[in-house]
C-alpha cells in the first residue's frame, strides 16, 4: 500500500487543457483560495471568480483546505479517498481517471462510480480534509446574473444577446493562433447558424481571412434533414464555400461506446454524444493536424428551447421562473440535485467536451460562457411568451435573428428546431439503433466498472 502525506491532493486535470485568459493559472487558484475562505456569512467573495474568464477546470489548496471550481463546458470530479495516514483527494475530469489511480496506489476496493462527485458549475466547493470523519463540502456560487431585467424590445434584447456571443467569440479568436482551421459543428439550426455567421464576421474584424472556416455537417449513410438544411443555410447566406458534409456508415456509430465515454446514461446525452463522436472522427480522419472546433452547444440552454412537454416534470412556469434551470438543473440545494452528476448542461457538458477531446481537439462552445448566458438570462421571457409553450418556442428563433441582423449584418435563416441526432441521417436508421431500454444504457455503465448500484 503507498502511504503518502496527510492531506495529498492528487490533480490529474492536464495542464494543457486550462485555458485561463487575462490571468495566470496560479493567480486564478489565489482567486479562488480567497473565494472559497472562510466567511461567516455571505458569499466569502465567490463571485469574484467571474473573473477568471475562458475555459477551466481549477483546484486549489491550502493546509487542510481544498478549493475546487469550474466553466459550464467542461467536467470536473472529485474522490476522497483513505489511506492509513489520512485521507487524500484525487480530482480529475473522469471517472475512469479516479478508478484507475486508486488501484495504482492498491485502494481499488474503496472505489465505485457513484462514490464520485462531479463540481456543480458556477460553483466555489470547498473541501476540508480533516478525516474520520471529512465534513461535507460548501458550495458558494460565484455567477448569478439577475433575470428578467432587459426590456420588452425584441430588437435590442436580440443584440444585447448575440452581441455578447459575437464579444466571446472575438475574444476566443484574439488568444488563438492566426492560422489553422477551425472547424464549426453544423447543422444550419439557429446555434451553429448564429455562431458560424458570428465567427466569419469576426475573422474578417481581426483581419484574418474566413477560408479557415469548415462547417462541418455529419451525414450518416449519406445524411439527413441535417445535410439539406445545412445546404440551405449556406446557399441562402451565400457561404457555400464553408460547408462539407462528414460522411459516416451508420454501422461506426454505437451508442453504448458513448456510454462508455461519456460515462453517463441519459438517452438524449448518449445520442448526441454518439453523433459528435462520429463528426469529429470523421473529421480527425480528414484533418489530422486540426486542433480547433466550435459548437453551439448551450444555446439551447440559454434562449429555454426544449419541448417541455417531452418532460413531465416540467411546466412553462418552471421553465421560465427559475434561473439557469436548463443549464444547472433544479439546482445544488435541491433533492433532485445528482451529487455524481450535477444538473442540466452542468452533466451534460461531457457530450461535447469528451468527443472532441478524444480526438485531440480543443473544443469552445461561446454559448456556454457566462456573458452570452447573462444576456439570455436578462431576457424576460414570462412577458414576451404570456404562459405558451410555441411562443416561447418561436422567441429563440426571433430574438437571434434580430441580433445577428444587426451585429453582424447577416440575415440569419431560420428552421424548425430538430436536435442533431434527428436529423443526422435517416429517421427509420435512427429510430432503429438507438430503440434501447434507459436502464440498458445505465446497467452497461455499471457493467464497464464491474458492479451493480449503490
Amino acid at each position: 500500500m503507498d502511504e503518502r502525506a496527510l492531506h495529498e491532493v492528487v490533480d490529474l486535470v492536464d495542464p494543457a487543457t486550462q485555458q485561463v485568459r487575462g490571468m495566470g493559472t496560479d493567480e486564478a487558484r489565489r482567486l479562488l483560495l480567497t473565494a472559497g475562505g472562510p466567511a461567516a456569512e455571505g458569499d466569502g467573495g465567490a463571485p469574484a471568480v467571474a473573473a477568471i474568464a475562458g475555459s477551466w477546470a481549477l483546484v486549489a489548496r491550502e493546509g487542510e483546505r481544498v478549493v475546487l471550481a469550474r466553466t459550464l463546458d467542461r467536467p470536473l470530479r472529485y474522490f476522497l479517498a483513505k489511506a492509513a495516514s489520512g485521507p487524500y483527494l484525487v480530482v480529475a475530469e473522469r471517472i475512469d481517471q479516479i478508478r484507475d489511480e486508486l488501484a495504482r496506489r492498491g485502494h481499488a476496493g474503496q472505489f465505485h462510480p457513484t462514490y464520485t462527485r462531479m463540481v456543480p458549475a458556477h460553483h466555489v466547493l470547498t473541501l476540508r480534509l480533516v478525516g474520520c470523519p471529512d465534513p461535507n463540502p460548501v458550495a458558494r456560487r460565484w455567477f448569478a446574473p439577475p433575470r428578467a431585467t432587459g426590456p420588452a424590445d425584441r430588437d435590442a434584447l436580440g443584440e444585447r444577446y448575440v452581441g455578447a456571443l459575437y464579444g466571446e467569440i472575438a475574444d476566443w479568436l484574439a488568444a488563438q493562433p492566426a492560422d489553422g482551421g477551425i472547424g464549426v459543428a453544423f447543422s444550419g439550426g439557429i446555434d451553429s447558424g448564429a455562431l458560424l455567421l458570428c465567427l466569419y464576421r469576426a475573422l474578417l474584424d481581426a483581419g484574418q481571412s474566413p477560408s479557415r472556416l469548415k462547417a462541418f455537417t455529419l451525414a450518416v449513410d449519406g445524411g439527413g434533414e441535417d445535410l439539406a438544411q445545412a445546404r440551405r443555410f449556406l446557399a441562402a447566406a451565400r457561404l457555400e464555400m464553408l460547408g462539407e458534409a462528414v460522411e459516416v456508415p451508420s454501422a461506426e456509430i454505437d451508442p453504448f461506446v458513448a456510454v462508455e465515454l461519456i460515462e453517463d446514461y441519459k438517452p438524449l446525452d448518449v445520442e448526441a454524444a454518439a453523433m459528435t463522436l462520429a463528426l469529429w472522427g470523421g473529421v480527425r480522419r480528414r484533418y489530422p493536424e486540426w486542433r480547433l472546433v466550435v459548437d453551439g452547444d448551450g444555446g439551447d440552454e440559454n434562449m429555454k428551447s426544449y419541448p417541455i412537454e417531452e418532460n413531465p416534470e416540467l411546466t412553462i412556469r418552471s421553465v421560465v421562473g427559475n434561473s439557469m434551470l436548463y443549464q444547472e438543473g433544479w439546482g445544488v440545494e435541491a433533492i433532485k440535485h445528482s451529487l455524481t452528476y450535477s444538473g442540466g448542461f452542468s452533466r451534460s457538458c461531457v457530450r461535447s467536451w469528451v468527443p472532441a477531446r478524444l480526438f485531440g481537439f480543443t473544443p469552445f462552445s461561446p454559448y456556454t460562457r457566462p456573458a452570452v448566458i447573462a444576456a439570455a438570462e436578462a431576457v424576460p421571457f414570462a412577458e414576451l411568451t404570456g404562459g405558451s409553450h410555441q411562443e416561447l418556442y418561436a422567441l429563440k428563433g426571433d430574438l437571434v435573428a434580430r441580433g445577428v441582423r444587426a451585429v453582424t449584418g447577416f440575415e440569419l435563416p431560420v428552421f424548425p428546431k430538430r436536435r442533431m441526432q434527428h436529423g443526422a441521417g435517416p429517421r427509420s436508421w435512427f429510430a432503429e439503433r438507438f430503440a434501447v431500454p434507459p436502464a440498458a444504457y445505465r446497467q452497461h455503465l455499471l457493467a464497464v466498472y464491474g458492479g451493480a448500484a449503490r
